[in-house]
């Protein structure tokens, strides 16, 4: 049987070359268009074996209590097992090993403690205590009395197995390179698959007829839609939109922790919500039907008659002030006001009181209400996180659509035969100025990382103080709900005469000019309305007047 520290000492070890490998992996040069989802994969299911593997090894008295139950013999291998498709059954074992962890922390965790503590004192006691000898010997007994019971055990080290892998990733096998399954339309994993999500958008009830071009380009500005279209329907497109975007960036970002990212969009959400500055879901205020009539003076009246005299919409008026009954005819308008003559609203009859129909009602539409703001929120978050494929998505589709038929086939065989292709070599790639990526997997040149103008930055404050690489991106951010929403939260809206402003200082400062020109430039009859007087003169209206007043005309 291993002893604690062996057992740890082994976990450290597969920690530390597992860590190697994931170096090597990031370092590996990527030769097909398959490569970059395959190699976030691998790199994943690494990780998840390395936490096993810490969690197992632990640091101190945590390894002792984790390892306390791990029984096995002398020289077995920890798992998975040394094989080349380990890495399903090493990404299973080490969820299970992480969950079993977890579990026993939360279920006992000073229990845990003082057994780990007292099995590594045991430990350390045994070998270093005055019968060290005895328990040297003790233990050579226990490994000749098993390999005597196992004579064909055969000990497979540890390094013969990420011997195994650096083959693997030299000469990946198909199976390697499909770890991850993409439509043909995804390619794999460079663009967007948004087809059935249009075709749902499009059959809504209301729905704007758009192209899928126009749709690429929009469909994240769920802030325009009117509240009123905010239905059932409206809410399963949500759900599917939602679901294919968490599995799409499960696939291709596998490293990203779904999880985090659900509760940090979760905790911006609730702060804007109560705020009221969520896109697109104002907060509501109380109803301005509440109080909002005139009060009038009863002192004055001696009989309902002559609160009849008044009107309907005057009656209406002093009973809303009052939060009372307004409906009915002229006559139990009068007579219900009249009522309330000399006396408090305490001491009211509770049945002359208007009712507040939306209590229940409101409530309930406010939490479904919210619940979609939610799914909104959450499709906002993962937009922006695909970016960069949303973008490639759009510029796919207007190239196709620019092609024939034959223009197409080429194409598509083009890209198979280049995914297919393993003829480069898996150097790392020199990129000392941290350029960007090209299609190839190469750095794009200098000249042109300066033509574009991607080592300038752009900050706008509309947005938040959000930075833009680029020209390009900055131009293009304008027209996008980012900037529209910032612009819409200043009360300023978003037309071509605040492009390039990303101040707010000057966005208000230009806004109140534009209100003061459009002022000076509407129509004043005072001074811009004709009269001709009895000569036949003209004359301005106010000139007109002052003329007739003096008897002039």
């Amino acid at each position: 049987m291993e002893t604690i520290l062996e057992q740890q000492r082994r976990y450290h070890e597969e920690r530390e070359r597992l860590m190697d490998v994931m170096v090597k992996e990031m370092l590996t040069r990527k030769s097909t268009v398959r490569t970059p989802p395959g190699r976030e994969r691998k790199k994943e299911r690494k990780k998840e074996r390395r936490v096993f593997s810490a969690s197992q090894g632990g640091e101190g008295s945590r390894g002792a209590q984790a390892t306390a139950s791990v029984s096995s013999g002398p020289h077995a291998t920890p798992p998975p097992q040394n094989n080349p498709g380990y890495l399903c059954k090493g990404w299973d074992v080490a969820r299970v090993g992480v969950a079993l962890f977890v579990s026993t922390q939360s279920i006992g965790a000073g229990l845990v403690l003082l057994l780990a503590l007292r099995l590594r004192k045991e430990e350390l006691s045994a070998i270093s205590g005055p019968n060290e000898f005895a328990e040297f010997y003790n233990r050579l007994k226990q490994i000749k009395e098993f390999h005597r019971k196992h004579p064909n055990e055969i000990c497979v080290p540890m390094s013969v197995e990420f011997e195994e892998l650096l083959k693997a990733r030299e000469n990946p096998s198909e199976e390697a390179q499909n770890l991850v399954e993409f439509t043909d339309e995804e390619g794999y994993g460079r663009y967007l698959d948004l087809h059935d999500c249009y075709l749902k958008y499009i059959n809504l009830k209301s729905s704007e007829k758009l192209d899928y071009i126009t749709y690429l380009s929009t469909f994240d500005q769920l802030f325009d839609i009117p509240k009123e279209r905010k239905n059932a329907e409206y809410r399963r497109y949500l759900e599917m939109l939602l679901e294919y975007l968490q599995d799409y960036t499960d696939r291709v970002k596998p490293l990203l922790d779904q999880n985090e990212l659900f509760g940090k969009i979760q905790a911006e959400f609730e702060k804007k919500w109560e705020n009221g500055t969520f896109p697109g879901w104002p907060k509501e205020t109380s109803s301005a039907l509440t109080h909002a009539g005139a009060h009038l003076d009863l002192s004055a009246f001696s009989s309902w008659e002559e609160l009849a005299s008044l009107g309907l919409d005057r009656l209406k008026s002093a009973l809303l002030a009052l939060g009372l009954k307004c409906g009915g005819t002229l006559e139990e308008r009068a007579q219900r006001l009249f009522s309330t003559k000399g006396k408090s609203l305490e001491a009211l009859d509770s049945s002359l009181f208007a009712k507040n129909p939306k209590t229940k009602g409101s409530k309930r539409d406010t939490e479904r209400n919210k619940d979609l703001a939610f799914l909104e929120a959450q499709i906002y978050e993962y937009v922006e996180i695909l970016g960069e494929q949303r973008q490639l998505t759009h510029e796919n589709v207007q190239r196709k659509q620019a092609r024939t038929g034959e223009e197409r086939e080429e194409e598509e065989e083009e890209q198979i035969s280049e995914s297919e292709s393993e003829d480069e070599e898996n150097e790392i790639i020199y990129n000392p100025k941290n350029l960007p990526l090209g299609w190839d997997g190469k750095p794009i040149p200098y000249w042109l990382y300066k033509l574009h103008g991607l080592n300038i930055n752009y900050n706008c404050e509309i947005c938040g103080n959000y930075t833009y690489r680029g020209p390009k991106a900055f131009q293009r951010h304008f027209a996008e709900w980012r900037h529209a929403h910032g612009m819409r939260c200043l009360g300023i809206p978003n037309t071509a005469h605040f492009a390039n402003v990303t101040q707010i200082e000057d966005a208000v400062s230009l806004w109140a000019k534009l209100k003061q020109q459009k002022a000076s430039e509407r129509w004043q009859p005072d001074t811009e309305e004709e009269y001709e007087d009895s000569s036949g003169n003209v004359v301005n209206k106010k000139t007109y007047e002052d003329l007739k007043r003096q008897g002039l005309l």
